[in-house]
């Protein structure tokens, strides 16, 4: 059975505005993430998607605070733990993060060197100068990145070289997790090729034991991951492989952002293009129901009353809808699935 690098278990964390207004951003999301497995995350901008990244992370800042569940990795839980044990044994070795533009994150001031000089201190790694340089560039050697780049400052780089170069320092201490916060935006085609070859290196060569990886493009998924979970309004709404999310979603809101993207698979000339109407509901105070039913062309005034929970559907696949409950019912039903969801009590 493969090890579980990333568990997290009912995790809430919500932002307090100046106003002192709560926003539930991120509201009892679970997930797990297995060695050598790679997760992608997907939703439409304000799902939750970034404020979850960080939240995974076990380190907040205001405005960002924690309010419940629990974070584990590679067996250390780190949710609650102080902040300086967080940033100093956890952050950089045990997870990564790649925020979102990255390659503006780089001092143009200082050589690249410095940046890796500057982590190995910072976690009280015992190196000398001369050692840091030569695993700088076997490190980057190895990742397709020439060794004197470590000579240039920012400036110097090209977009796609510096969202490369940040990836390369981010991973220098092999972390059990790495957080990608939509790595591959804001460059060209040939870049994000690029950049996501780099990521499939880092897990073949062992760099890193696991991944997620965050974007609003479920296409790109498919080929980056192996399995996908779609947040909407803060919480999980289905998660399985890239396969079943990509070419057969249950849930109403998946198959809205599949609705909305053509995927050169489907064929470009008979793909119809479909718009979710409606906006996302306000998180300072999120509905009593489902919080996609004001939007959903399958709700029920049960919807609108009860919030479904979390369900399993043949181990591989999670949803939270009334509506995929009857969906995977009627594919069991045609013979099709394994197993039969455990759905009784959400019709109670």
């Amino acid at each position: 059975m493969a090890k579980k690098m990333l568990e997290v278990s009912h995790l809430r964390t919500k932002y307090i505005t100046r106003f002192h207004e709560d926003v539930y951003a991120v509201d009892d999301v679970s997930l797990t993430v297995e060695e050598g497995k790679s997760l992608g995350i997907a939703g439409e901008s304000g799902c939750g998607k970034s404020t979850l990244a960080l939240s995974l992370m076990g380190y907040y800042f205001a405005p960002l605070h924690y309010m419940s569940g629990d974070i584990v990795v590679d067996g250390q839980k780190i949710s609650g733990m102080k902040p300086d044990d967080v940033r100093h044994k956890i952050l950089g070795s045990e997870i990564a993060y790649i925020p979102q533009a990255a390659m503006n994150a780089l001092n143009p001031t200082m050589k690249i060197e410095s940046f890796i000089e500057d982590v190995m201190h910072a976690h009280k790694i015992a190196m000398s100068k001369k050692e840091i340089r030569e695993m700088a560039e076997e490190r980057f050697n190895d990742l397709g990145l020439p060794a004197d780049v470590l000579d240039r400052h920012a400036v110097e780089l090209s977009g796609g070289m510096k969202q490369r170069t940040v990836i390369a320092i981010s991973t220098i201490l092999s972390p059990k997790v790495l957080i990608a916060d939509e790595p591959s935006s804001a460059l060209d085609v040939s870049s994000q090729k690029l950049v996501i070859r780099m990521m499939r290196q880092l897990m073949e060569k062992g760099y890193i034991k696991s991944m997620i990886f965050i974007t609003h493009e479920l296409p790109l998924l498919y080929n980056v991951t192996d399995d996908i979970m779609v947040m909407y309004a803060g919480q999980m709404v289905e998660k399985g492989t890239a396969q079943q999310m990509v070419f057969d979603p249950v849930h109403p809101y998946s198959k809205g952002l599949m609705g909305s993207i053509i995927v050169p698979e489907e064929g470009m000339k008979t793909h119809t293009l479909t718009a979710l109407k409606g906006t996302p509901p306000n998180l300072k105070n999120p509905p009593k129901g489902c919080r996609f039913a004001d939007r959903c062309p399958y709700a029920v005034p049960t919807c609108h009353a009860m919030q479904p929970d979390e369900k399993v559907f043949n181990t591989d696949r999670m949803y939270r809808c009334l509506y995929s409950v009857r969906r995977l019912r009627e594919v069991y039903a045609n013979g099709t699935a394994a197993a039969k969801p455990d759905d009784t009590a959400i019709f109670q």
